[in-house]
């Protein structure tokens, strides 16, 4: 699991939290029908800007990267050069065999073993690799567009609100209470735009720029083995990858 996005998050809503406790009561600060205005309204403008489909693998990412142990660079060089160490050792037919959860991976080890020529690798993983970001960048689109609209609506709400606070001004005893109620639909929307949305459009643009460069390790580390087969290369050459006080994770 993804401690970092867990703890973020967990512990943001935290300290708002603890900050309106200390602040005064926790029933001031909530309104059902300002969360029904800022929670549905986002919802729907969602679904009318993207497609069903779209919408849903938005929300299995953010499942995936809630879930899902952020693979290491250093790992995945690793990875290539025991791959080396196989081919120049047991011959590129045995990586057929090579056991990984990483399909893109596999299908790499499948072309070295065939003796595929490095056009065609390049052209494979270069299709996956874009392939790969049109499905991130949906997600990264559906929530970057839900921290645009969520304090939109947010505002809206607080319309609302003061229009009808306006329509009771005969009774001035109502006037701070309402007042109230109308500025919570703002601040719904900018606390989950600023603290939820915005925050998950940009971890999974980290995590889409993560993947990119695994992917390109991959390509460079299987362009390497049919090139040379010679482990030692493959390491100096995926090497660039990692900073330089990393490479001492990295085998030898």
């Amino acid at each position: 699991m993804d401690i970092a996005t867990l703890l973020g998050v967990v512990v943001g809503f935290a300290l708002v939290a603890g900050a309106i406790f200390m602040g005064g009561s926790v029933g001031d600060f909530i309104n059902i029908p300002g969360a029904m205005i800022v929670f549905g309204g986002s919802g729907a403008a969602i679904f009318v800007t993207f497609p069903l489909e779209e919408v849903a693998f938005a929300i299995a990412s953010v499942v995936k990267v809630f879930a899902s142990r952020r693979t290491k660079i250093p790992e995945v060089v690793n990875t290539m050069v025991r791959i080396a160490e196989i081919s120049r050792r047991e011959g590129l037919v045995a990586l057929e065999n090579i056991k990984t959860e990483s399909p893109l991976l596999k299908k790499a080890c499948q072309l070295i073993a065939d003796n595929a020529d490095p056009d065609i690798i390049h052209d494979t993983l270069k299709i996956e690799i874009l392939s790969m970001k049109r499905r991130q960048n949906i997600a990264i689109a559906v929530f970057n567009r839900l921290g645009a609209v969520a304090p939109a609506f947010g505002m809206i709400g607080t319309l609302i609100g003061l229009v009808q606070m306006l329509a009771h001004l005969d009774d001035p005893s109502t006037i701070g209470p309402a007042m109230a109620i109308a500025l919570l639909t703002t601040f719904y929307g900018a606390l989950l735009a600023n603290l939820l949305f915005l925050p998950m459009a940009g971890k999974l643009k980290a995590r889409t720029l993560q993947e990119e460069v695994q992917l390109n390790i991959i390509f460079e580390g299987a362009k390497c083995i049919l090139e040379n087969n010679n482990p030692r290369l493959v390491y100096e050459k995926l090497s660039s990858f990692i900073s330089p006080e990393d490479r001492k994770d990295v085998r030898r």
